[in-house]
């Protein structure tokens, strides 16, 4: 549950981590505190789509977003690890199973050490100045089932599809009150599990209907239509996406001055560099440059940000 096809930073240290986070949220006056500025805070991923942005964040050490003021109201969900918002004035609000920050109002975010967050923004409808539990466990609910399904999207404009659908359920359980059935996530065949943990856990391993059949347990013929049903994508589809996940990932990660993106696609068993490039555009919504450019933007801002605040001392 972590958004994988949309990562954005990963192994990102504080100064990039910032410059991330304040894009991500639409706010530039937002300040990060970090124990070690030196090392790694975390990793991010992020969706966007019409509706809105729908983010995860995992920590690597204890953060604190503070000056935080968002025009339009925002979601955390915790996943694992720990975390608190407070508001301005000192209101402290709850937040499992999720914490609703209303719009114009000034809040601190703490999390600890090997922390997961969604962050989900806008949020619109009538948000209640105090929410029940009622009401948070179906938008968590939403937003869970959301992101179990995001293993599985076919590909970007499904991706888009499927966040409007979100923010459109979002909406209609705040109006509601949070009266209505509660979206659930689907549990998957366990024989399906099998074959999805073989695909993802073992790179090396060469596309083989008959083989993964054979370790789920079930004809060929079944498993393609088991998978079909209860993911929408097939075997093969979504072994290729795995794959381009995995290319996505060394991107993000490349610290090189010239990413070499042919051998990393080469290295998944993509060898037409043309048909790789428009499958990644068809997954991911971008070019594999364009990932890569991504990143590099925010390391020039920093760097810029660095040499302003020496050349403000030097003169100090």
């Amino acid at each position: 549950m972590e958004l994988d096809a949309y990562l954005r930073l990963n192994q990102a240290a504080s100064g990039e981590w910032l410059h991330a986070i304040r894009d991500l949220l639409g706010c530039q006056a937002i300040d990060c505190e970090v124990d070690r500025s030196q090392s790694v805070v975390g990793s991010l991923s992020a969706l966007h789509a019409e509706a809105g942005t729908v983010s995860v964040l995992t920590t690597t050490q204890d953060m604190t977003l503070t000056a935080c003021r968002l025009p339009t109201a925002l979601l955390v969900i915790p996943v694992q690890g720990r975390c608190d918002v407070t508001l301005g004035g000192g209101a402290q609000l709850p937040v499992f199973p999720l914490a609703m920050i209303p719009a114009e109002r000034e809040f601190v975010l703490r999390a600890g050490e090997a922390t997961t967050l969604i962050l989900v923004l806008p949020v619109n409808g009538d948000i209640p100045r105090w929410p029940d539990r009622q009401l948070s466990e179906a938008l968590a609910a939403e937003v869970h089932r959301f992101l179990f399904l995001s293993d599985y999207f076919r590909d970007h404009r499904d991706a888009c599809r499927r966040a409007e659908a979100l923010f459109s359920q979002l909406e209609m359980a705040l109006n509601a009150g949070g009266d209505g059935e509660v979206s659930l996530s689907p549990e998957l065949d366990r024989r399906l599990v099998r074959v999805i943990e073989k695909i993802r856990n073992e790179p090396e391993w060469a596309f083989n209907l008959r083989e993964l059949a054979s370790h789920s347990g079930v004809s060929e013929r079944n498993l393609y239509y088991l998978m079909k049903r209860e993911t929408g994508l097939t075997p093969y589809r979504f072994y290729q996406r795995c794959r381009l996940i995995r290319v996505r990932r060394r991107l993000v990660d490349c610290t090189c001055d010239v990413p070499h993106i042919s051998w990393y696609a080469a290295d998944e068993g993509f060898s037409h560099l043309g048909r790789f490039a428009a499958l990644y555009r068809e997954h991911f919504g971008e070019l594999p440059s364009e990932t890569v450019q991504w990143r590099r933007a925010l390391q020039a801002r920093e760097a810029s940000h660095r040499e302003a605040a020496s050349a403000v001392a030097a003169n100090a």
